[in-house]
């Protein structure tokens, strides 16, 4: 799989570098993903914001309600998310609950059995204990997904579990966040028209390919009409790939580029071919610009993408750390006119190990709106200078070369 990665997107920058500019022409030809138009987005900032739109969707859900998430724990958000879907089903609304094994190993096994009890079909992804796995025991296989789709007709997707942490938000002023919760920045989008059918599609293939059980009788694609102007496409990944759809998306995106590509990410272990592709479109003179943690929750992570810090930063990649908030969101913003939303990160683990699903945009309106985002996020980073970043310390320097050794697994 990863000499087939490295290959086929060497190939893909080859020919990408030729393309006159990105959008659904690049993404249709080398790539095969059409994009569907006449949809409304709506960028979701901060688990405060998407609680609210979700469970306002989901309170308001007449036929199904079909639920993908890595991680649901068992506190007030989780507890109040199964209240409203057990409350729905009490009405006749059907739904369908995925949740990753290893995501969310910390929730106690009775909130799961509540929902079933209650009518809920729940379906564990690719579980820890080899026992109960329907498909075969694929420990390294995660299911790290956010999907929600309600009635066939609005779809969220993004990087927010549902989780109580999520909750802190990211303002700047520690007055308008619970001081009980970290700061927590993240971005997730609510998607209405006919493009929601195809993250629809990637739910129930899902549900198939982890054999749940039969589903229940809903109007799952009804028939849609134009909510917006905003083009689509939903982009699920898998390691039954053959390749990675996000990343040879994002790839021939970068590779394509003129003016400028801001990413915002997470957890930043690139490959080569990747690393590759960012300081080639910094020398045709792209201003490209990482938005990264200045702190995290795997220090593994961490120091291996630091280690790639200096190569960028000579090849003019511009080099920003988060503070004052977890960052946590996984977004790109390209040329004023390409955008993507979702749950990857720009480790091999999301591109090799694990099912993933983003919203590629092309719009320029939303495109504002991503990078009004970026440049506000700017201004709460700190700019990684590479004079400062040489003079670091020998510690830190064993920490990356440590760190990177383990980078594949991360």
């Amino acid at each position: 799989m990863t000499r087939f990665l490295a290959f086929g997107c060497g190939l893909l920058v080859a020919g990408c570098a030729q393309l006159p500019d990105v959008g659904d022409r690049a993404a249709q030809e080398i790539v095969g993903m059409p994009f569907t138009a006449g949809n409304n987005v709506r960028l979701l900032q901060d688990g405060e914001a998407t609680y609210r739109a979700m469970f306002l969707a989901i309170g308001a859900a007449t036929d199904h309600i079909n639920l993908e998430s890595y991680k649901i724990e068992d506190d007030e958000v989780g507890r109040k998310l199964a209240d409203m879907l057990l409350s729905k089903r009490a009405q006749g609304v059907q739904v369908h609950v995925v949740y990753d094994s290893v995501g969310s190993i910390g929730t106690p096994r009775p909130y799961f059995e509540r929902l079933a009890a209650g009518g809920v079909k729940v379906l564990e992804f690719n579980p820890v204990n080899p026992a109960t796995a329907k498909k075969g025991w694929l420990v390294n296989n995660r299911d790290h997904r956010k999907l929600l789709v309600v009635d066939g007709r609005t779809a969220f997707v993004g990087g927010i579990n549902f989780s109580r942490v999520h909750s802190g938000g990211s303002s700047a002023r520690p007055a308008a966040r619970d001081p009980g919760q970290p700061a927590w920045r993240d971005t997730h989008l609510q998607i209405e028209g006919p493009a929601v059918e195809d993250f629809q599609k990637l739910f129930l293939q899902t549900w198939a390919k982890q054999k749940g059980a039969p589903l229940s009788r809903a109007r799952y694609f009804p028939a849609s009409t134009a909510r917006g102007g905003e083009k689509v496409r939903a982009i699920g990944s898998t390691p039954d790939d053959p390749h990675s759809l996000i990343y040879l998306a994002l790839m021939s995106a970068i590779a394509g580029s003129q003016k400028h590509v801001y990413l915002t990410n997470a957890y930043f272990v690139p490959d080569p071919q990747f690393v590759d592709v960012l300081t080639g479109a910094a020398g045709r003179g792209v201003d490209v610009k990482l938005l990264l943690p200045g702190k995290s929750d795997s220090g593994l992570a961490f120091h291996a993408g630091r280690s790639h810090y200096a190569a960028l930063l000579r090849a003019g990649v511009k080099i920003y750390e988060r503070r004052g908030a977890f960052l946590h969101a996984k977004t790109a913003t390209i040329d004023g006119v390409w955008s993507c939303v979702g749950s990857t990160n720009l480790d091999w683990r999301s591109f090799l190990h694990n099912d993933e699903i983003d919203a590629a945009i092309l719009g320029r309106d939303f495109a504002g709106q991503m990078e009004a985002a970026f440049a506000a996020d700017l201004q709460q980073s700190d700019a990684v200078d590479l004079e400062r970043w040489k003079a670091r310390s020998f510690q830190l320097r064993l920490q990356e070369w440590a760190a990177r050794l383990w980078e594949y697994w991360l």
